[in-house]
């Protein structure tokens, strides 16, 4: 073999040498690579200093190599220190946010929460009536003052056993068994009467509230015996004229004690109680604050057919009968068109006391099979 073939050989083994370390540099440019010199003929000398040149470029492509190695496992080391640098305060509210385990306020809270703000919408948006208690104490009504302990008792215990349906062990079997409707077979029986003595009762309790709802718009009575004279009441919201309920709601001077008034004159009235609306309006006074007792003073349950819808949307009825006077054919006729699922009671108007011209209240508990 020639010098030049000799020559030429070296020259090829060095291009091969050269290309292997550039492949380990993955996606890293390659380096340059010098251009091998052109084939010519040359002396010995020429070979020798062609063959001499070999280690310098192969130096340089290991020198190459280790330069450039550092530099791809620099970017998942940058990857991983922005990885690990701290959160903003913003990234890690976001996060808590979003975090399943983040504490949740539980279902009591929740209520709690919900009847504190409605009860400060109720103050913010209610009228006030101002009662005047001593009247209403002369009128024989069950107040703080009232001396009347006879007619206390026999109330306390009317109200004990109403209050145990609203939040005892029945209450679950009962629909809104908060609700109690108020009513007599006919007219001047005593309702109006009795249903503002279990409302004033109930107001005693140290941890109940009461709202007194007169329903009985053709002849309102509510208003009256309070000696309060409001301007609007139900019919106003049920008729559209007021648009919400809390216009309607008065607080009082007593304690715990507030009510809605029935309203002006309606021509529409009866149709107003059987309304879709007064649906809504029961439903929402019965879920609304989870302590509160809401009592209506309904119409006679005989000749009025809307006391029977209403009847049917509460979970308690207490029929006021007046001795010696109500017959027991309207007592049976008017429990027969009462629902089934209701609590009913009867409470006895009038009845003779062992002392002259002293007249008392008997309670009892009836439910239809």
């Amino acid at each position: 073999m020639s010098t030049i073939d000799k020559a030429m050989a070296k020259l090829k083994g060095q291009g091969a040498e050269e290309q292997a370390p550039s492949a380990n540099l993955q996606n890293e440019p390659a380096p340059e690579t010098k251009k091998a010199p052109e084939a010519k003929k040359t002396s010995d000398a020429e070979a020798q200093v062609a063959s001499s040149s070999e280690p310098a470029e192969t130096t340089y492509s290991a020198k190459l190599l280790q330069e450039e190695m550092p530099a791809q496992e620099e970017a998942p080391a940058e990857a991983a220190g922005k990885a690990e640098q701290p959160k903003t305060k913003s990234e890690v509210k976001a996060t808590t946010a979003a975090s399943p385990k983040a504490s949740q306020p539980s279902a009591a809270s929740q209520v709690k929460a919900t009847e504190s703000r409605l009860s400060q919408e109720d103050s913010k948006s209610s009228r006030y009536s101002e009662i005047d208690v001593d009247v209403l104490t002369k009128k024989g009504f069950i107040t703080q003052q009232s001396t009347n302990r006879h007619l206390k008792e026999q109330f306390r215990a009317v109200k004990r056993k109403l209050l145990n349906n609203a939040f005892g062990a029945i209450s679950k079997t009962l629909h809104h068994a908060n609700l109690i409707i108020v009513s007599s077979c006919n007219a001047h029986e005593g309702k109006t009467f009795s249903a503002i003595n279990l409302a004033l009762s109930i107001a005693l309790e140290q941890d109940k509230t009461v709202l007194l709802v007169d329903t009985d718009v053709l002849r309102p009575n509510v208003i009256r015996e309070l000696g309060v004279t409001p301007d609007s009441g139900l019919t106003e919201f049920l008729s559209g004229k007021i648009p919400d309920v809390s216009d309607i709601i008065h607080n009082t001077n007593i304690d715990n004690f507030k009510f809605i008034p029935a309203g002006s004159p309606h021509e529409l009235s009866t149709e107003l109680l059987a309304s879709e609306k007064m649906a809504k309006l029961m439903e929402e006074l019965a879920s609304r604050y989870s302590d509160r007792v809401v009592i209506f003073d309904a119409p006679p349950l005989l000749g009025v057919n809307e006391t029977h819808i209403m009847a049917n949307l509460v979970g308690q009825a207490v029929i006021v009968v007046e001795e010696n006077k109500t017959r027991l054919t309207d007592v049976q006729v008017a429990v027969e068109q009462l629902e089934k699922k209701l609590a009913i009671g009867f409470l006895v108007n009038k009845s003779k006391g062992e002392a002259k011209d002293q007249y008392g209240y008997g309670y009892g508990y009836y439910r239809k099979d």
